[in-house]
């Protein structure tokens, strides 16, 4: 190593530029394959961009470097996913797959050289402070995010516990940009949480795939079950989950279904080309259930929204998700590092590609805020307040309540769900 060191870059660049060489005219002259020959002249600029910046740069800079920054170039020209991971980056990758890590808690993209939201995960410090789906973030403290890659601003928004980060946004409706100060903090995701909405109707949450989330997902989902006496139906809350692990997605699909493909993936390597499909078994023996998505429902997200959709085995609410439909296969190289690498793209059941079209939802929901009404002269008149009125048969007249839920108030979308199963079961139980 140490005599290669003393050799020169511009030396060593032509050893290298000349073994490629051979290879190329052996590779032309055994197979006569053109489709493998190596660009020479894409190789010669190369070099020569190399060395001029290796000599002409302000300051110096070592070979190390500057290889890096050319592999990292090479990943990120060609889609938002594919990257070159340090050792600690990959490390901090297998961590958040488990569910623990530290940072803000965005899941983000680039778009346009900018940081884009893909959406912020539940209860963390970015989802407290506000941010939302489909916000630019164009500066890091004092550093502008144009000419950073998306590792560079990860590597930025994380820090010590505690910690602040100042962000500039722009958003989508505001007329200038915005700052959003974010404390730090180590970020815990419980991937699936649940409640009953009302006696026989369930709500599931899931902020993430993890490896764990299906087994997580099956327990909640018996529990709710023990709880109601057996569902008569369920809410399954997939909007602002960014993804995760395809394994998840494709437990959590498995377990609403009996039997049939789940998601299939196609790219060029044999490996790449997956088929997965469901066992016998549904968690919830068959009762309706509808699906919450909206433009931060992304990747797994999608392949559970379209499998359950092309298998009429629940109906989505909401609308239209991020369109997020390729696979990312992490490739482990020496000293701890890898490669995330676009290796082929996700196809529900019936053949729809996902990537850049996302899952149209069955029924078009926008986020509503309903507010009370103070006015009571817009309220109807009922028989009951009449003065004088007669009585029911039943019990003395109740006091005037408020008829709208509250959970109307708190949560719009989840509400109109809610009120969807209640008409799927009638209409199931007349059947």
């Amino acid at each position: 190593m140490k005599t290669q060191a003393r050799i020169g870059t511009g030396v060593l660049l032509g050893i290298v530029l000349g073994l490629m060489l051979s290879v190329s005219l052996s590779v032309v002259a055994d197979r006569r394959d053109t489709a493998n020959a190596v660009p020479l002249e894409e190789l010669r600029a190369f070099t020569e961009v190399y060395m001029r910046v290796k000599r002409n740069y302000v300051d110096e800079i070592s070979d190390s470097e500057l290889l890096e920054h050319a592999i990292r170039g090479m990943l990120s020209g060609l889609d938002p996913h594919s990257s070159y991971l340090t050792p600690n980056e990959f490390s901090e990758l297998q961590i958040g797959t488990r569910g623990e890590f530290g940072g803000l808690g965005l899941e983000v993209g680039m778009e346009d050289g900018f940081v884009k939201v893909i959406s912020p995960i539940d209860d963390t410090p970015a989802s407290r402070a506000g941010m939302r789906t489909g916000d630019l973030i164009i500066r890091l403290d004092d550093t502008p995010v144009k000419g950073l890659t998306l590792n560079e601003a990860v590597n930025l928004m994380r820090g010590p516990r505690g910690s602040d980060i100042t962000l500039t946004v722009v958003r989508e409706g505001r007329d200038a940009p915005f700052e959003v100060t974010i404390t730090r903090d180590t970020i815990r995701v419980q991937s699936v949480r649940s409640e009953m909405l009302e006696p026989g109707f369930g709500y599931l949450r899931i902020t993430t795939f993890q490896a764990q989330t299906a087994q997580m997902l099956v327990e909640h989902a018996r529990q709710l079950q023990r709880e109601s006496g057996g569902l008569k139906g369920l809410v399954l809350d997939l909007r602002n989950n960014p993804g995760g692990v395809l394994n998840g997605a494709v437990g959590v699909s498995d377990a609403f279904l009996e039997e049939g493909l789940i998601v299939y993936t196609e790219g060029r390597a044999p490996d790449s080309q997956l088929r997965y499909t469901a066992s016998p078994g549904d968690v919830i023996g068959g009762a309706p259930l509808v699906i919450l998505v909206n433009a931060g429902s992304a990747s797994a997200s999608e392949i559970v929204a379209g499998a359950l959709q092309d298998h009429n085995r629940a109906v989505i609410m909401g609308t239209s998700t991020f369109g997020k439909g390729s696979v990312q296969t992490i490739l482990p190289m020496d000293q701890g590092k890898a490669l995330k690498l676009t290796t082929a793209r996700y196809y529900t059941p019936s053949g729809r590609s996902i990537q850049a079209e996302g899952i149209e939802p069955d029924i078009i929901l926008e986020p509503l805020v309903v507010a009370e009404n103070d006015d009571n002269a817009m309220r109807p008149i009922t028989e009951a307040q009449l003065n004088r009125h007669l009585r029911g048969n039943g019990s003395e007249a109740n006091e005037e309540t408020d008829s709208r839920p509250s959970l109307a108030r708190r949560d719009y979308q989840l509400y109109e769900a809610l009120n969807l199963l209640k008409g799927l079961d009638i209409l199931q139980a007349r059947r």
